[in-house]
C-alpha cells in the first residue's frame, strides 16, 4: 500500500459535459471535460477519474470521444467507470489509454466480472465503486446501483468482503449522504471498511474544506476524492497538499 496519500479529482459526465449534482440530484453544467482534465493534470492530481453517470441507466457504452479527448490531455493515472458490463470493456478502455477501470452495477450483477477481470488485468486494474446510503432501520449501509437510483439491499461490509476476496485492487466509495453537501466525508462507513479490508479505499463524497481531507486521511482513506471544491476551484490542488503536508500527511508534489 502506497504511503503517500492521493488526490483524486472527478470528472462526472453527462451528454459530453462534466456535471455535479447535491446527493446524486439537482445536476448542474461544470465545464467542458478536456480543459478541467488539462487544469487538474498541471495542478499536481494524483490521478483522475472520469465517470458517465448515465451510460447504466441509459443501458449504453460509455462516451468513448469524449473519453479519448482527456486520454490524450493527461499524463497521470486515469481510472474509467460508466456503462462497463463485460471483459471487452476492460480491453476497450485499456486501449483508449486508460489505467484503471471503475465498475459499479455490473460488479453486483456479476460478480465473476472483478475475478476475471484480476486475472486478465491485474488487481490493480479493477477498481469497484460503491455508491451507499445509511439504512437506519437495518443500522447498515446499503449499495445503489445505476448511479444511485436503484437500492440493491446489499450490505456494504458484506459485498466489500467478497470484492476484496475476489481480487479488487482498489474500492471507491462514496457516500449518497454526504455527496456535494461540503460538509465532510462518511468516516464512520470508511472506518468500518477498514476493520475487515487490507487494499486501498478512495473516499468520495461531502468535501468542503481542507480539514476535511486531513480528516479522510487520518481515518484511514488511502485517497480522497472530490469534485465540486476542485471544478469551482474552491480549493486548489497544489495548496492542499501543502496545507496537509504541514499537518504531517504525506503527499506527492
Amino acid at each position: 500500500m502506497s504511503l503517500a496519500k492521493r488526490i483524486i479529482p472527478c470528472l462526472d459526465i453527462q451528454e459530453g459535459r462534466v456535471v455535479k449534482g447535491v446527493n446524486f440530484l439537482d445536476i448542474q453544467d461544470a465545464g467542458d471535460p478536456v480543459e478541467i482534465a488539462q487544469r487538474y493534470n498541471m495542478q499536481g492530481a494524483d490521478e483522475l477519474v472520469f465517470l458517465d453517470i448515465t451510460a447504466t441507466h441509459q443501458d449504453r457504452s460509455l462516451t468513448y470521444d469524449v473519453l479519448k479527448k482527456v486520454a490524450k490531455n493527461v499524463f497521470i493515472p486515469l481510472c474509467v467507470g460508466g456503462g462497463v458490463k463485460e471483459l471487452q470493456d476492460f480491453y476497450r478502455l485499456l486501449e483508449t489509454g486508460c489505467d484503471k477501470v471503475s465498475i459499479n452495477s455490473a460488479a453486483l450483477a456479476n460478480p465473476n466480472l472483478i475475478t476475471q477481470a484480476a486475472q486478465a488485468f491485474g488487481s490493480q486494474c479493477v477498481v469497484v465503486a460503491m455508491d451507499i446510503k445509511w439504512n437506519a432501520h437495518q443500522q447498515s449501509w446499503n449499495l445503489y446501483t445505476h448511479g444511485g437510483r436503484k437500492d440493491s439491499g446489499i450490505d456494504l461490509l458484506q459485498w466489500a468482503k467478497e470484492v476484496s476476496d475476489r481480487g479488487a485492487g482498489e474500492i471507491l466509495l462514496t457516500s449518497m449522504d454526504a455527496d456535494g453537501t461540503k460538509n465532510g466525508f462518511d468516516l464512520k462507513s470508511l472506518q468500518a471498511l477498514n476493520t475487515i479490508l487490507q487494499i486501498p479505499i478512495i473516499l468520495s463524497g461531502g468535501a468542503g474544506t481542507m480539514e476535511h481531507f486531513k480528516e479522510a486521511f487520518i481515518h484511514g482513506a488511502d485517497a480522497a476524492l472530490a469534485a465540486s471544491v476542485f471544478h469551482y476551484q474552491e480549493i486548489h490542488i497544489q495548496e492542499l497538499k501543502l496545507y496537509l503536508k504541514s499537518e504531517g500527511i504525506c503527499v506527492r508534489f
